[in-house]
This record gives C-alpha cells, structure tokens and sequence, in this order.
C-alpha cells in the first residue's frame, strides 16, 4: 500500500509546512507474508530494504545537531570562501600573465563559482537519495587536489584547468548537501543557523586573501598556494569524520528535475530572480582591487584589503537577514537584501575616494551576504516536503551558477579598457541585473501569497 503524508500546516515564519517531524512525503510498503512476521520497507526501486520507522521530532538543537553546524560552516569556508578570494588571485594573473585579458581571467574565478553551483542537479539528488557520504568525500579530495594542481600551474589554461574546474567541481559536490543537512536537524531556527554556517565563507573570505597576500611577495606564487591548501585539508578533517544524515532516504526515484516545481510560479520567479540577480552579484568581488588600483585609491598595499572588507560585512550579513527570515519570511529578505545590493551597486557609481570605497564595501558584503545565506531557507519554503529539497536546490543552483558564468565575463568585456566611461558602463550594468532581479522576486511573493490564500480556502 502507499501512504502518504498530508497533515501540514503553515506558519508566519515563511517556512510552509511544518516538517518537524514528518518523513519523506511517500515510502512503499510491503505487506508480510504469513511465514515473515516482520515485514520491511522497500525503495521505490525494490532494491534496499528501508526502515519504516518514523524518525523523531526535528532536534531544534543538541550536540549533534551543532557538530554539523560546525561542519557546514567548514564547507562553506572551504567553498565560497574560495571564491570570495579570486579578486586577489585575478589581479596575480593578470600581472604575471601577459597578454591574457581581464576578461578571459575572470573566466577561472567564474567557471569556479558557476561549477559550484551547476554541480547542484547531480549532487542534489544524490544527497536525497542518501549518498552524503560519498559526496563529502570526493568534493573535499578534489578542492584540496585542484589547490595542489594550482600551485604549480605556469599557464592559463592550466590555472583554468586546476582552480576552475577541478576545484569548482569539488566545491559544487559539497556545497548543496553540506547546507541542505541542516533542515534535517533543525526547523524553527532554521534560517538563523543556516545563517551562521554561512560566517564560514566571509571569514575564510577576509583570511584567505589578507594570507595569500602576505605569502606570496615572501615565498612565491607555488607555497603561498600550497599553504593555502593545507590548511584547506586540516580544516575538512572536522566535516569528513562528523557530518552524516539523521534521516534515511526516501523512496521516491531520484530525477534532476522536480517536475512539480516547473508548474509552481513561485518556485520558478524565485529561480528566474536568481539567475539575473547572480549575473551581478559578484562583480564587486572581482573588480574592487582593480578599480582602487585605476582609480590610485587608498596605499597601493591596501588595494586587496578591499576585498576583504566585502568579506567582513558578509559576515553579519549572513546572520542578521536570516535571523529576521526566522520572524518576517525568507522571500520578504531576500526581497530586501537584493534590491539594498541595488541601491549599493548604483551608489558605486559615484564613488571615488578611499572613505568612500570602504563604506560601499562593508555594505555591500552586508546586502549580498544575505543574498547567499538566505536561498536556501527560501527553496525548503516552496518545497513540500523535506524529500524535495535537494533536487530544487540544485535546480535553482544551476541556473545561479549559469549567471556567475557569464556575469563577471561579460563585466570583464564591457570593463575593455579601464576607462572611466568603461567602470560606469560596468557598474551600471551591474546596478541594473540587480534591479530587476529584485523586481522578479517580489513578483514571486505575490504569487506565493496567492497560493497560501488559495490553500486556505480549500
């Protein structure tokens, strides 16, 4: 027979169906034969025996629970981290690698942040359908590997080969199930923790370039790297022993594609919004070093202290939105935190001096923090059960790694020059993906309030 669960509810926190103690939304059962008292659970496959048993209410708490807390926040240090500190590896490139352009550099950055969130359709479903393990395992010896490779790269193509692809794959098989985890553990303060194991990627942000930095005009491009990466593998042992599954899987087969959520317009302005919104979202990442630098803003040794700022106001920026996802609704802060990374990226158009830079960065790194943090809150608010979610996580990932792709590229390409007229066409163009990309998520929260008005008549 099928069962199927049914009873939920929603409440004001914008999380929909409270999922605390449901399980995956339908599992096969086989009925015992006479001579077998105890009969099992199959896959939908009816090839591994599942438990029937109905996992405990969510912990909401507990040493366990904060264990993969601790290790989430390693992974995302060990990933967006990375990609926070390719403004100070860009610049490196393009001084010692001559006549490759700007933009052509800006496609390892990108090909980095793109694969790390393109890998979502495959690590998505695997991680729905119990392979956590596996995938830690390999994301974590890929990242540590591609940083090895790194570090003795002589040419681009190499440095393409080693930092953006074997890294960003890496980084891309971690990423989603090390934060999709987290709802297994925690339900009313999920936003808030999903918040502080985000910290890992703005702190690892202000670290990672302040120590390459100061490694390399000492010891060289090859050990700075090296370094780098050894503190990568020191790190990862916490996730790689600690991190695991509280739920089994359920029997559902596993696609790349939750079909149901094609015909959710919520769901699908949500994924649209994110796709314009990260064509942008990363510009300042890559170019505030270069722009102090053409612009002889501030000491020529503090030019890449600005991306650390960007990284410093992330942090807050994680927490802050997401501690307040928690009491007005996900949507409605990502909303706001989109449309203040806007306003922010249209102010930078008039920026031209050192007090100037530092304010815009601090504040920016708040806003698009929070553009980061809080998306997966709002993709487990528009599932319908917690079976759902990695497989709309990573389809919205997909697409988000589409736009950071192509986003700084094209950056790179209207940049040309470095003339002035070039930096405001670059920025304005950044202003405006943001812009709309704020507009097409308020569009998804009017419908989703459509829905919910509609459920509540039924």
């Amino acid at each position: 027979m099928t069962v199927r669960d049914t009873d939920t509810t929603t409440e004001k926190s914008g999380f929909g169906p409270d999922l605390r103690s449901t399980t995956p939304s339908e599992t096969t059962l086989t009925p015992a034969a006479p001579a077998d008292p105890e009969p099992q659970a199959t896959s939908a496959a009816g090839a591994e025996p599942l438990t029937t048993s109905t996992p405990g209410p969510v912990p909401d708490g507990g040493l366990e629970a904060w264990i993969q807390v601790l290790g989430s926040w390693v992974i995302l240090a060990d990933t967006w981290g990375l990609v926070n500190t390719f403004g100070v590896y860009q610049t490196y490139y393009e001084r010692t690698l001559p006549g490759v352009t700007p933009s052509a550099i800006s496609w390892i950055g990108s090909l980095q942040g793109a694969l790390l969130m393109m890998v979502g359709p495959i690590s998505g479903p695997l991680y729905d359908a119990g392979y956590f393990r596996e995938l830690l395992w390999a994301g974590i010896t890929l990242i540590i590997l591609g940083m090895f490779m790194t570090s003795l790269c002589a040419t681009y193509w190499q440095v393409l080969l080693a930092q953006g692809v074997c890294v960003g794959l890496g980084c891309g098989l971690v990423f989603l199930p090390s934060t999709a985890i987290l709802s297994q553990y925690f339900h009313r303060r999920r936003a808030l923790v999903i918040g502080l194991a985000a910290t890992g990627s703005p702190i690892a942000g202000m670290c990672f370039p302040i120590l390459f930095g100061h490694l390399e005009p000492r010891i060289g491009f090859g050990w700075a790297t090296r370094i780098m990466a050894f503190i990568l593998l020191g790190l990862s042992v916490i996730p790689a022993v600690s991190m695991h599954t509280r739920l089994p899987p359920s029997g559902h087969k596993r696609s790349l594609v939750d079909r149901t959520a094609l015909r959710d317009p919520a769901f699908m302005l949500v994924m649209a919004g994110s796709f314009v919104g990260f064509l942008a979202m990363y510009v300042p990442y890559f170019y505030i070093q270069l722009f102090a630098v053409s612009h002889d803003i501030g000491p020529a040794n503090f030019s890449s202290y600005f991306v650390t700022l960007l990284s410093a106001g992330s942090i807050p920026g994680r927490v802050i939105p997401n501690y307040l996802a928690d009491k007005v609704g996900a949507l409605y802060m990502q909303i706001s935190v989109a449309a203040g990374s806007a306003v922010l990226m249209f102010a930078w158009l008039g920026i031209r001096n050192m007090a100037g830079l530092v304010v815009f960065a601090i504040l920016y790194g708040l806003f698009s923090g929070g553009m980061v943090s809080i998306s997966p809150t709002v993709i487990v608010s528009l599932s319908p059960d917690l079976g759902r979610v990695g497989t709309r996580m990573g389809m919205i990932n997909f697409v988000a790694g589409i736009a950071i792709l192509i986003g700084t590229p094209i950056a790179g390409a209207i940049l040309g020059d470095y003339s002035g007229v070039a930096w405001q066409s670059m920025i304005g163009y950044g202003a405006a993906a943001l812009t709309v990309g704020s507009m097409v998520l308020t569009a998804a929260k009017i419908f989703q309030l459509k829905g919910e008005r509609r459920d509540f008549k039924a």
